[in-house]
C-alpha cells in the first residue's frame, strides 16, 4: 500500500481488545484476518457468490468497525481514518468484503448519529459485529438529489409506523441482520423518517432478484416491506432530511475505503508484472508510480477531511464529493491499467486483473455513482452563480 495509507504487519495474534487499539494496531489486526481468513477464500467470494460472513464476525472481533464511533469506544472519540484504512485493507484483497465492510460501518455510523434508544440498543452489536447490517441508502440519497422517488411509506401508529413499499437493492443482509434506511410519511411527503430495520420482522421479505457478475458474495437483495411494523425504539431520527444532512459526510467519507484499497490493488498489479514484462509496459499509459503519486494525494486530502466528519456545511461537502468523483475514475484508469501492464494473463478466471477490472466499475457506479456525483457537483455550482 502507499506511503499515505500504509497498513503495518499484522500482529502474531491477529486481535486487538478495542481499549487499546492505535490507528496501526487496528489496521494490523484487520490485516491479519484478511490474510489468514479472507485471502483463502477470494475466488470462492467472487466466482461462487460465497458471502464471508464468518470473515464479518472476525472482523468485528479484530475492532475493524469500531474506530468511528466515539460512543463504541472507551476514550468516546472517532477516528475515521482508521475506519477507512481498515476497510481499504479488506478491500484490497477483496471489494466484495470491502464493500459489506463499508455497509457495517455506514449502519453503525447512522445509529451514532442518531436517537438514544436505537443507539444505545445496537451500536455496540454493530460495533463488534455481533449483529450484521446494511445501509439501504440508495433509493434515499437519489431521490433527494431528484434522481428517483422515495420508494418506502410510512404511517404512525401507537408505538411507532407501519411502513410499505421496496427497495430493489439493498446488501450485507440475511434474516438475522438489520439496515438502517429512510421511509416518507402517508400524507405528508414533506417529512421523512430513519429507522433501522431488523430483517426479521413479519412482513418484510428478503427476495434474491438478480445475480451479479461482481460483487455476488455481498448478500445483495431486494426488500419487500408489506406492513412492517417499525418500533419507536428503532427509530434513528424522526427528521430523515435532517439526519441525511448531518450523516453524509460521514456516509460518503468511507466509501473511500473501497476505492483506496482497490486502486492500491490495481496498482500492486501492475507493479507485479514489471518482472517479465517491464521492457515494454514502460510504452504504456497510467504507469504505477503515476497512479500511486494520484492515490497518495487523494487519500491525503480524504484523511483530512475525515477529522471533522460531523461538518455539514456545503463547502465542505462538496470536496467530499469532488475527491469521491476523483477516487472512481481513478479506479477505472487504474484496473484498466492493471490490465493493461497484466496482458493475456489477466484475462485467466484466476487472475487479481480481471477481477479487479469489474471491481472498480463498482467504485465508480455504487451510490453517490459518477453520474450522481456530477449532478450534485453542478447544482452547488449553480446555486453559487
Amino acid at each position: 500500500m502507499s506511503a499515505a495509507i500504509q497498513i503495518p504487519e499484522p500482529t502474531a495474534a491477529g486481535r486487538i481488545p478495542p481499549a487499546v487499539q492505535t490507528a496501526d494496531e487496528l489496521v494490523a489486526a484487520t490485516r491479519a484476518v484478511v490474510e489468514h481468513e479472507l485471502a483463502p477464500l477470494t475466488a470462492r467470494i467472487d466466482t461462487e457468490g460465497l458471502y464471508p460472513k464468518t470473515v464479518m464476525h472476525s472482523l468485528g472481533a479484530a475492532g475493524a468497525f469500531r474506530p468511528h464511533l466515539p460512543d463504541a469506544r472507551p476514550d468516546g472519540r472517532h477516528d475515521f481514518g482508521a475506519a477507512i484504512r481498515a476497510m481499504a485493507a479488506v478491500s484490497h484483497e477483496c471489494l466484495s468484503t470491502g464493500f459489506a465492510t463499508w455497509c457495517q460501518d455506514t449502519c453503525a455510523w447512522y445509529l451514532q448519529m442518531g436517537e438514544a434508544e436505537a443507539r444505545d440498543l445496537w451500536l455496540e452489536q454493530l460495533a463488534s459485529g455481533r449483529v450484521l447490517g446494511g445501509t439501504g441508502m440508495s433509493n434515499t440519497m437519489k431521490a433527494f438529489s431528484g434522481i428517483e422517488d422515495l420508494r418506502l411509506t410510512g404511517e404512525r401508529v401507537d408505538g411507532g409506523y407501519i411502513v410499505n413499499g421496496s427497495l430493489p437493492w439493498v446488501s450485507n443482509l440475511g434474516v438475522d441482520h438489520v439496515f438502517g434506511s429512510l421511509f416518507t410519511l402517508s400524507g405528508d411527503t414533506n417529512r421523512t423518517v430513519m429507522a433501522l430495520v431488523d430483517c426479521s420482522s413479519p412482513g418484510f421479505t428478503l427476495r434474491q432478484s438478480a445475480h451479479f457478475v461482481a460483487l455476488e458474495g455481498t448478500r445483495t437483495f431486494a426488500c419487500l416491506f408489506d406492513n412492517v411494523f417499525i418500533p419507536d425504539a428503532h427509530v434513528i431520527d424522526h427528521d430523515g432530511a435532517g439526519f441525511l444532512r448531518r450523516a453524509r459526510a460521514g456516509l460518503v467519507l468511507l466509501q473511500f475505503g473501497m476505492g483506496a484499497g482497490n486502486i492500491q490493488g490495481c496498482i500492486d498489479v501492475c507493479r507485479g508484472a514489471e518482472t517479465l514484462l517491464g521492457h515494454v509496459n514502460q510504452f504504456l499509459d497510467d504507469r504505477p508510480d503515476e497512479l500511486q503519486e494520484e492515490l497518495d494525494d487523494i487519500v491525503e486530502a480524504v484523511l483530512t477531511l475525515a477529522e471533522t466528519p460531523y461538518e455539514t456545511s456545503e463547502d465542505f461537502f462538496r470536496e467530499i464529493l469532488q475527491l469521491r468523483l476523483a477516487a472512481g475514475e481513478l479506479a477505472l484508469r487504474a484496473s484498466q491499467s492493471a490490465m493493461l501492464h497484466t496482458g493475456a494473463k489477466g484475462y485467466l478466471s484466476s487472475a487479481p486483473a480481471q477481477r479487479k477490472l469489474r471491481e472498480s466499475y463498482f467504485v465508480a457506479i455504487v451510490t453517490p455513482a459518477t453520474k450522481h456525483l456530477r449532478k450534485e457537483l453542478a447544482r452547488i455550482e449553480a446555486e453559487e452563480a
